[in-house]
């Protein structure tokens, strides 16, 4: 049976324009909304949660291929460096249940 495929990406995302954790927060809203809606993509953020400027993601994307979950998450990044945030890093993994 084929299990499929995980692209884990880690972002550090900088926000210039947030003067609060309100602030941030529309950000952060704004960034899961549309990273679950064009991508499927399951996302929390994992760290930085008493900042107001910054904050670090996990971004899950599924697909039955390497290739199409490698593609998901090639689209996120773009995304993501095209937002109203500074996109500061971005580490991947691909991942497969059967691996052992």
């Amino acid at each position: 049976m084929a299990s499929g495929f995980v692209a884990i990406l880690t972002v550090e995302l900088h926000f210039p324009e947030a003067s609060s954790l309100k602030d941030k927060r529309h950000f952060l809203r704004s960034a899961r909304d549309n990273l679950r809606n064009r991508f499927g993509a399951s996302v929390a953020e994992v760290d930085h949660h008493d900042l107001w400027q910054r904050a670090t993601l996990t971004v899950a994307c599924v697909a039955r291929s390497a290739r199409d979950a490698q593609d998901l998450a090639d689209g996120a990044e773009r995304w993501l460096v095209s937002g109203d945030w500074t996109l500061v890093r971005c580490d991947r993994v691909l991942v497969s249940p059967d691996d052992d």
